[in-house]
């Protein structure tokens, strides 16, 4: 499923985007998801979840009951089902706001997609998060808005960042300073790029 995206929709902030899979995608509805998915009039493909923020397990014809107390959270077990499947592009609703803890974590689903040879993309209105791993990624010329940077697994090296407000050049970022906060796109074709480590970045477009 190379070309395929695999939707995901969970239970933390939702702002009923516009989504229209084609016949390649595949959808999962994720715990309290699954009543958006209602409230857009969207079938998903699975629904997964303890259920816990939902009130009660939804009748579906594909659906993974999960027990509440469990090492993966709801969010990473759909996550595998969909890697199962062979996908490899992941975007990500319902996944900020809510408990703090679970924004964390799915920043660290992120990571873990990466080191599996996928990418993820959290989605909440005009906020984009992914991130990167010993690679680079690219944006065009019309993005406008911020571009913050972080380094999340440990030290970021070898961190340029091109026709960006605030350049760098083949710098070392650290989880202790913020100093990547609040870049600026240009109106140029810029690139992010780390030679070795993780990066998160979160897009505010405007």
């Amino acid at each position: 499923m190379e070309d395929g995206i695999c939707y995901i929709i969970g239970a933390g902030e939702f702002d009923y985007p516009g989504i229209k899979p084609e016949e390649a995608d595949y959808v999962i509805g994720v715990d309290g998801g699954f009543a958006y998915l209602k409230k857009m009039g969207l079938k998903p493909d699975m629904v997964l979840g303890d259920f816990d923020s939902f009130g009660q397990s939804p009748v579906h014809s594909n659906l993974i009951q999960l027990a509440p107390e469990k090492d993966d959270t709801d969010m990473l077990a759909a996550l595998r089902q969909g890697m199962e499947l062979g996908y490899r592009s992941f975007h990500i609703y319902g996944g900020l706001g809510g408990r703090i803890s679970h924004t964390i974590a799915n920043f660290q689903c992120l990571v873990w997609l990466l080191k599996r040879g996928a990418r993820g993309y959290l989605f909440y209105k005009n906020i984009k998060i992914t991130a990167v791993r010993n690679g680079s990624i690219t944006f065009g010329k019309e993005k406008k808005g911020y571009l913050s940077v972080f380094a999340f697994d440990g030290e970021a090296k070898g961190v340029t960042l091109k026709n960006l407000k605030y350049p760098l050049q083949d710098a070392v970022l650290k989880t202790d300073y913020p100093i990547g906060v609040s870049n600026e796109f240009l109106g140029m074709e810029s690139e992010v790029s780390v030679r070795e480590g993780v990066l998160l970045l979160v897009i505010e477009e405007m």
